[in-house]
């Protein structure tokens, strides 16, 4: 058994014992986010390090040493509220946090005996690194804790940081990070392909990721997994922030993000032409095309405008953004027309903890403006007709993407072959289709003949009530514009 899966099965069996006072699995991750990160801060003080600490002396680690009982469980509770007060990384692992153990005999034992008796700092980044994405994937796999919501298939990830080819030296961003899968898997493929010098390094670590999320559980998780796979530095690389609420400019050179799934946002973004009397209630993104309260639209929207000229974009997105109208059929129009979208990778049902998702990756790079059109082909790889997978008994693996990668061609994307599940259709093809749909399949589906072979009810369940949604979600567009 490798050091990374000792130490998490260690971590993880004393879950069990703390799951029977009624703590969760996302609770327990979150309080050993935060003794992990006291304790690492604790060995930076110590040689061969010798660092100053940014933590007050009343509340570090040894300030937990030194207590025991009510009294620890006090001060625990003390400690996180002020913590959570300060700035950059320290203020974005404990902001809003809490204490979740109550009782202050398992507490010492999680703080004397698992914490305190590893050096973590000692560790290879990879191994403390690893075992802390273990963590996140069985807290991931707690369905009922809801947590899959900010995890992407690994597999997934990094096929698309393969084909995208990030470079050492350009500025990487997910504006829905999440735990931090996607800048973790860019920075290993740079680590892994590329021979950096110091400086280069450097640059790596504190300079290269950044990445947003609305919750604060999800933006100390990812900090945290960065801080232990040897991403940090002195202000946080990762913001607690709606990035829908404004546009920073474009300075990314490259995008990778699965924005959370549900179509409706709590606020609907509105452009520089829209109903001025909704602007009290909504936000005003000038460099949106479409008015819309869909929030992957708003999300694809969102990437658009904050890459660079020539900058690329990875987003993974649900099916509706291919075939919606109204605003849907605007931000395809749009999109064709100001970037290219040269790839679009079908995903099968049954790979993400949410049931029954239909979704897509949707890859593209911004282009200068220009009279013409700048997506001149699309290439769909349909990775879902006729393949199956279930998180448990077949879940996805990175060798299932092989031929999406192979076929992707990412050392020269000018040069591919079509195949059974690689098409190519042209622009004018496209755009002749009803509504600009860009959901095309073209493999005769075996479960449309073979009962034996259709979805599981729930999945077909859920379908139908996302069905539904869209067209309500139509109807209300409908009834709005005849008001007007």
């Amino acid at each position: 058994m490798s050091e990374s899966k000792q130490i998490v099965n260690k971590l993880w069996n004393y879950c069990n014992i703390l799951r029977d006072d009624g703590l969760s699995y996302g609770d327990y991750v979150e309080q050993l986010t935060y003794l992990l990160f006291l304790k690492m801060d604790d060995e930076r003080t110590k040689p061969p390090y010798n660092k100053k600490s940014s933590i007050p002396k009343k509340y570090n680690w040894q300030s937990l040493i030194d207590k025991d009982g009510t009294e620890l469980e006090a001060h625990y509770i003390k400690l996180l509220q002020e913590l959570g007060k300060e700035e950059g990384i320290i203020g974005v692992i404990f902001r809003k946090a809490q204490n979740k153990i109550q009782d202050p005999a398992k507490l010492r034992k999680l703080i004397i005996e698992l914490i305190n008796k590893e050096n973590w700092l000692s560790l290879e980044s990879d191994v403390k690194g690893d075992a802390y994405e273990g963590l996140l994937e069985k807290n991931a796999a707690d369905v009922k804790g809801g947590a899959g919501q900010y995890f992407t298939p690994r597999p997934l990830i990094n096929a698309m940081v393969n084909v995208m080819k990030p470079e050492p030296g350009i500025k990487i961003h997910d504006p829905a990070c999440g735990t931090g899968g996607f800048l973790l898997s860019a920075n290993n493929y740079i680590v892994k392909n590329f021979n950096l010098d110091r400086d280069e390094k450097e640059i790596l670590k504190h300079k290269t990721f950044t990445g947003h999320d609305i919750v604060p559980m999800a933006a100390r998780l990812c900090v945290m997994n960065l801080y232990l796979h040897g991403i940090d530095g002195e202000t946080s690389p990762i913001e607690v922030t709606d990035s829908l609420k404004k546009n920073p400019g474009a300075i990314y050179d490259m995008v990778l993000t699965n924005p959370p799934f549900g179509k409706k946002s709590s606020e609907t973004i509105i452009t520089e032409e829209g109903d001025t009397a909704k602007q009290a209630l909504t936000v005003v993104r000038e460099d949106f095309w479409a008015e819309t309260g869909n929030k992957q639209l708003n999300f694809l929207q969102h990437v658009r405008s904050i890459l660079k000229i020539n900058g690329k974009a990875a987003i993974v997105l649900p099916d509706n953004v291919l075939f919606e109208g109204g605003a849907g059929e605007t931000v395809r129009k749009k999109l064709m027309e100001t970037c290219d979208l040269h790839t679009i990778l079908r995903l099968p049902t049954g790979i993400f903890y949410a049931q029954g998702v239909k979704a897509n990756v949707l890859f593209f790079d911004k282009k200068a403006a220009s009279k013409e059109a700048i997506t001149s082909k699309i290439w769909i790889y349909d990775l879902r007709t006729n393949i199956n997978f279930t998180l448990k008994e077949n879940p996805l693996k990175e060798t299932d993407l092989d031929d999406f990668v192979k076929c992707y061609n990412p050392e020269n994307r000018h040069q591919r072959k079509e195949t059974e599940r690689f098409k190519c259709f042209a622009y004018e093809e496209i755009l002749k289709r009803d509504k600009t749909n860009l959901d095309i399949f073209w493999i005769n589906d075996e479960s449309l003949d073979d009962l034996d072979k259709l979805p599981d009810p729930n999945i077909i369940a859920n379908e139908l009530v996302d069905d539904l949604e869209d067209a309500l979600e139509q109807l209300r567009e409908i009834s709005e514009d005849l008001e007007k």
